[in-house]
């Protein structure tokens, strides 16, 4: 006997609470015409999204977001990839990352004293804490947030003579208060590194972070999640098509083949067929090939050439559906 209830949950889409993440997750999903709404209020943590049934929205912490994907009770949500790598083991079996979102960027890297003039690079560090190790009796120490993500990347450069000091606070700060020899941290600018005498190492950067749309693997994928998510997807994936292309209309008394192949000279595409003698051309293309499109139609005998940016554009294909549907 088939359980209704299981086919008939709705999708949870998790997504930041408060903060410039809330903000920018708010912008990201309006661009795609998807609206959050709380119907009690700006307080509430519990919301929809206006014109998608069977979906609702938990406004929760960065770091819940990011439990909530692990176990399966929410099955997209936005958070940094650096805290999935660090707080989910096995990442890659947990999660699907969909797509990127273009903001929250940040680096987790490994910073060490400016005053360290020669140590550049993770064998130079490798170097000074086999001399710590040996010349002193104690490892090298490491303040950072990022327990998860330093072992492994230390572990891939062969670094094992080290312990790490648990940063509950201003992490930059430890070496300076004696707490540690460095640290791995995360920075957008390597600004407030810098203030506190640290630099980066030249192949210290552990990872490049940034919001992601992330899908959980693991959730309870019903029919009506699904359903949920294949709108709230095609949305996303029009907005994102559009952003990359410019529509381009002319008014052309040629036949198509004077043309020449606009896909192999400009990466464009005619969404609506050759157009005929005498017709108008309608071309999508790359917004950085637009000027030299525009003259190629010029030189073909084009008038009243149009440039315009497209709101969405809806794809039969949607790779953003696509990776969520090999995943499940």
């Amino acid at each position: 006997m088939t359980d209704t209830s299981v086919n008939d949950a709705p999708l949870v889409l998790a997504v930041p609470s408060k903060g410039r993440l809330q903000e920018n997750a708010t912008a990201f999903f309006g661009r795609a015409g998807l609206k959050f709404v709380k119907s009690r209020g700006e307080r509430d943590y519990r919301g929809t999204i206006a014109g998608v049934e069977g979906a609702e929205v938990a406004f929760l912490s960065a770091s819940e977001i990011v439990a909530q994907l692990a176990s399966g009770a929410a099955h997209l949500g936005i958070t940094g990839e650096d805290l999935v790598r660090e707080q989910v083991a096995d990442a890659d079996a947990a999660v699907e990352m969909l797509t990127p979102l273009g903001f929250g960027h940040a680096n987790v890297v490994v910073a060490v004293p400016q005053a360290w003039i020669d140590v550049r690079t993770m064998a130079d560090l490798d170097d000074v804490a086999s001399a710590m190790r040996s010349r002193q009796g104690r490892k090298l120490r490491v303040a950072t947030k990022y327990v998860n993500l330093t072992r492994r990347f230390f572990a891939r450069h062969g670094l094992a003579d080290y312990r790490i000091v648990e940063s509950l606070g201003a992490t930059e700060g430890a070496p300076a208060a004696g707490t540690a020899e460095i640290v791995v941290d995360i920075t957008t600018t390597g600004a407030t590194l810098a203030a506190n005498a640290l630099k980066i190492l030249d192949d210290g950067v552990m990872l490049a972070s940034e919001a992601n749309l992330v899908a959980s693997v693991r959730a309870p994928w019903s029919e009506r999640a699904l359903a949920a998510a294949n709108a709230i997807l095609s949305r996303i994936a029009a907005e994102e098509e559009a952003r990359s292309v410019r529509e381009i209309r002319a008014r052309i008394d040629a036949a198509s083949e004077t043309l020449g192949d606009l896909g192999a000279l400009f990466g464009a595409r005619l969404p609506f067929g050759a157009s005929p003698a005498g017709g108008v051309l309608t071309v999508h293309c790359p917004e950085k090939a637009v000027f030299a499109l525009v003259e190629h139609l010029a030189t073909a005998g084009a008038d009243d050439v149009t440039v315009s940016a497209p709101a969405y554009v809806f794809r039969k294909t949607n790779p953003l559906i696509e990776r969520l549907q090999s995943r499940l």
